[in-house]
């Protein structure tokens, strides 16, 4: 029998919408500069080369709806409205024009981003670990699945925070697609049920503070929420 040194954390997962199944999340991927405006919003040309990605750990993940403390170690923390994506089958080199088959569903994300650690990263060149990746960086709805809703192309994305609209946009903007990303990322790396991927954000972008409420939405896959509390 195997004894670990401490008790290993739970699995980390996503509910399914109207069900009691669980999905369980292995890694997440997140597509930088996906929308045209947002690149721009950001200082950078956007254009048709190969798309780039960065990382989230799976225990970044928090629920819709949920009081999150103002995090640790910045002065300007942003929101980013975002399609996810749940890989269900293993993806390794498939073309774009077979890659929904290996999407199980869809959800609303919001990818938290301490917006001054990352543009300190940028400057010098180094990862951008400190700015997307910490604790309660990834919001997440609970997953749709594609065999209800189909593969969305198009529809409303949008954010407000406390009640005042931000961004406002829709997915067919994506500079990606979902299929063009699915199969980009295979050609990198084995992908597999528990994979999630952001699909990157809008234009919009803006710091919250603590006490603003964020809600977003996109059309067909679902409504997002989440509170700022007061730093720890």
């Amino acid at each position: 029998m195997t004894q670990y040194v401490f008790q290993p954390a739970p699995q980390a997962a996503v509910p399914v919408r109207g069900s009691s199944q669980l999905y369980p999340v292995t890694r997440i991927f997140c597509v930088g500069r996906n929308y045209a405006a947002h690149a721009r919003e950001m200082g950078a040309d956007p254009d048709r080369e190969p798309p780039f990605y960065f990382n989230k750990t799976p225990s970044d993940l928090v629920a819709t709806g949920s009081t999150i403390p103002y995090p640790l170690g910045t002065k300007d923390y942003h929101y980013e409205m975002e399609l996810v994506i749940a890989i269900g089958k293993p993806a390794f080199r498939v073309k774009p024009e077979a890659a929904l088959d290996c999407v199980w569903g869809y959800a609303c994300g919001l990818d938290m981003t301490r917006r001054d650690l990352q543009n300190t990263a940028k400057k010098m060149g180094r990862p951008w670990d400190f700015g997307k990746d910490f604790e309660n960086a990834a919001v997440i709805t609970p997953l749709v699945p594609a065999s209800e809703i189909g593969h969305p192309a198009s529809g409303r994305i949008e954010l407000a925070v406390n009640g005042q609209t931000k961004q406002d946009s829709d997915i067919k903007e994506l500079i990606w697609s979902v299929p063009e990303i699915v199969a980009n990322l295979s050609e990198y790396y084995h992908l597999q049920p528990g994979d999630l991927i952001y699909t990157g954000t809008p234009e919009g972008v803006g710091a919250v503070q603590p006490g603003d409420r964020i809600t977003g939405s996109v059309a067909g896959v679902g409504e997002i929420s989440l509170n700022v509390g007061q730093p720890e």
